[in-house]
């Protein structure tokens, strides 16, 4: 069971990988959407994808786009991961195929509500 963490802080890739490795996932890090891209392009099979919005090289948004393009990738539940709390944003995100969105800073407990709400499963 494999999630995909695309975020370019270190440190949050880190506490989003802990928490979803406690949950039983393996955890694939990618430090913007490009490099989350050449994941799945190689074969990665994310139950979930944790994405943050503000990125370098190709941010979240561009990332969701990419992925909602590919047919391939239409059953994996993308969460934006972001500080961004504006609702046109909020919006933006989900036109661009986001299933749901957590705001910076979050607690474990709601990582794990908003998982159970998109259906994913973890121990």
């Amino acid at each position: 069971m494999q999630a995909l963490v695309v975020d370019d802080s270190l440190a949050m890739r880190a506490i989003m990988g802990r928490i979803l490795r406690e949950l039983g996932f393996d955890v694939l890090e990618a430090k913007n959407g490009q490099e989350a891209l050449g994941h799945l392009e190689k074969g990665a099979q994310p139950r979930v994808a944790l994405v943050d919005w503000n990125m370098p090289v190709m941010d979240g948004v561009a990332f969701l786009r990419s992925m909602r393009g590919n047919a391939t990738w239409d059953d994996v539940p993308v969460m934006m991961v972001t500080a961004e709390s504006e609702s046109t944003l909020v919006l933006t995100a989900l036109e661009a195929g986001a299933n749901d969105y957590l705001m910076k800073p979050f607690t474990r407990e709601a990582l794990i509500e908003k998982l159970d709400l998109l259906g994913v499963e973890h121990d």
